[in-house]
C-alpha cells in the first residue's frame, strides 16, 4: 500500500513540501565545536590486536643485542630480538627488519618507546585502549571524537571501523554506550557483504520520495521530544543508512583506482590485498569526510610460543600502512590526518619457550601528520625493554593527545550521564606537549 502510494504520486507535492518544510536542518548531534584551532581534521587509527613486541618492532635494544651474541645476559630468561634493526629515513630512527616499507617512512614517525598500561590481559587492555575504561563499558575513543566534532558528511556515518574479525572486548571497542547512539562506530567488513542492507529495495525515485515522507513524520513526532536523545539518534541512522546506500557502493569498490594506486597499497598482492584494502578504503573515507577510521588487524600478534609468527603478520600490513601514508602525503592529506599505529601491550623481553608473554609496562606506538613531529622518538624503556626509563606515556596520555590534535582539551570534553561528566580520559591524562609540531 505504502510503495503504491508513492509509485503512483498520490501524495500531493505541496503536502510533501509543507511537511518537509518543517524538517528543519538534522545533524548528528556534536559537543558544539572545538575549544581551540585543530591540527587534524580527522583519525585513522591502526590497531594491531593481540600484543606486539616492542623490542621486535620499533623499540631498538643493541645492547641486549650485542650481550644476546656474546652469551652474557644477566638473566637465563632473556631473549634477545629475533631480528636486526637498521636506520630508516634521513633522522635514522631505528627500525625492525620486519618493517621494511615502514622504515623507508621513519620521517613521517614519531615513535613513542614509552607507552604504558594498566592491564596485562587481552580484554581489559583492549577495552582500556579503545574507552579508557579497562572494566566497565564506556564509550570509544573513536565516538568521543565524533560526539566532539560532528559529522562532515550527511550521507556517511562520522565512526567507521573496518574489521573482518571482532577482536578482544567486541564491539564495545567502537560503541558509543551513553553518548547519543549517532555517535557510535559503523562496522565494516571486507567482502562481497561489506554492509548489510546495502542494496537498495526500491528504484532511487521511489526510495527517495518514501525516505522524505517517512522522515517528515518522524520530525514531526520529534517536536516536544528534543530531549530524547534514542529518539534524535533512530532518526539520523535512518538518514545516514539512506544515504550510506548512495555512497558507501562507490567508495568500498576500489576497481577504479590506479594499478599504481592498487600496487602502492598491496592490494593487487595476496599477502597484502587483505590490508591493503583497508587501507585504500580508510583513504576514500577520510576523502569524504569521515572523522574517524579504525582499521583492525585481522592477525593476532599474541605470540607466546612462536614470537617468529610476527615476521608473517608483518608482512601483511607493512607495505598497505607504508602505502597509505606516502598516498596521504602525496594527496596532502596526511598534514590534516592524525595517523596512529598501536597494540594493546608489548611483549616480555623475557622468552617463554620461542614465545613471548604480555608485557603491559612497556610497549610502542607511534603517531604521523596532524600536527605531529615527524622523524623523532620519544621515550625510553631500559636495555632490555622491560621498564620505561624516562617520559612514560599512558593511554590516558594518548587519547589526551589525540583530542588535542583535533582541537579538543580533553577535560573539557565532556557527557553528563548518572549525575556526573565523564570525559575519555576519566580523571586522567595529559598532552604529550614534546611531540607536537
Amino acid at each position: 500500500m505504502v510503495r503504491s502510494l508513492f509509485a503512483g504520486s498520490l501524495v500531493m507535492p505541496g503536502v510533501l513540501s509543507e511537511l518537509l518544510a518543517n524538517d528543519g536542518t538534522s545533524s548528528v548531534q556534536s559537543n558544539g565545536g572545538a575549544h581551540f584551532p585543530a591540527r587534524a581534521k580527522r583519525v585513522i587509527f591502526l590497531y594491531m590486536t593481540g600484543g606486539v613486541s616492542h623490542i621486535e618492532s620499533f623499540d631498538h635494544k643493541p645492547e641486549f643485542i650485542r650481550r644476546g651474541r656474546l652469551g652474557t645476559l644477566p638473566k637465563d630468561d632473556l631473549a634477545p630480538p629475533t631480528w636486526d634493526f637498521a636506520p630508516g629515513g634521513q633522522c635514522g630512527t631505528q627500525v625492525n627488519d620486519i618493517f621494511p616499507h615502514l622504515r623507508e617512512c621513519a620521517d613521517d614517525l614519531c615513535v613513542i618507546k614509552s607507552m604504558t598500561t594498566d592491564e596485562n590481559d587481552h580484554f581489559e587492555a583492549t577495552l582500556g585502549l579503545h574507552t579508557g575504561s579497562y572494566t566497565i563499558k564506556r564509550p570509544s575513543v573513536g565516538s568521543w571524537v565524533s560526539y566532539g566534532m560532528g559529522t562532515e558528511n550527511r550521507d556517511l556515518p562520522s565512526f567507521v571501523v573496518l574489521a573482518q574479525k571482532q577482536a578482544y572486548g567486541g564491539a564495545s571497542l567502537w560503541g558509543s554506550d551513553f553518548l547519543p547512539g549517532s555517535h557510535g562506530g559503523t562496522r565494516i567488513k571486507p567482502g562481497d557483504y561489506p554492509v548489510r542492507y546495502l542494496k537498495r529495495r526500491l528504484p532511487a525515485d521511489e526510495q527517495k520520495t518514501e525516505f522524505e515522507f517517512l522522515q517528515a513524520f518522524n520530525r514531526l513526532h520529534q517536536k516536544g521530544r528534543e530531549g530524547n536523545s534514542a529518539l534524535a539518534s533512530r532518526i539520523q541512522s535512518f538518514e545516514t543508512a539512506y544515504g550510506m546506500q548512495h555512497k558507501m557502493p562507490e567508495i568500498l569498490d576500489i576497481k577504479g583506482e590506479s594499478e599504481h594506486a592498487l600496487s602502492l597499497y598491496g592490494a593487487d598482492r595476496e599477502e597484502t590485498k587483505g590490508f591493503g584494502w583497508k587501507c585504500l578504503v580508510a583513504r576514500r573515507l577520510a576523502e569524504r569526510g569521515v572523522r574517524f577510521i579504525e582499521l583492525i588487524d585481522d592477525g593476532n600478534w599474541d605470540s607466546h610460543s612462536r614470537i617468529k609468527d610476527h615476521e608473517k603478520l608483518a608482512r601483511r600490513v607493512d607495505r598497505p600502512i607504508a602505502g597509505l601514508l606516502r598516498d596521504l602525503k602525496e594527496r596532502g592529506m596526511l598534514e590534516d590526518t592524525l595517523v596512529v599505529w598501536t597494540t594493546e601491550f608489548g611483549r616480555t623481553p623475557k622468552g617463554t619457550g620461542k614465545g613471548r608473554s604480555h608485557h603491559r609496562y612497556a610497549f610502542s606506538a607511534w603517531l604521523a601528520g596532524g600536527g605531529v613531529k615527524g622523524g623523532m622518538s620519544y621515550g625510553e624503556t631500559d636495555d632490555f625493554g622491560e621498564e620505561i626509563v624516562n617520559n612514560p606515556v599512558h593511554i590516558h596520555d594518548l587519547h589526551a593527545t589525540m583530542l588535542h590534535q583535533l582541537g579538543f582539551d580533553h577535560e573539557r570534553l565532556t557527557f553528563r550521564h548518572a549525575g556526573r561528566d565523564f570525559r575519555l580520559t576519566d580523571v586522567y591524562g595529559k598532552v604529550v606537549k614534546d611531540i607536537l609540531a
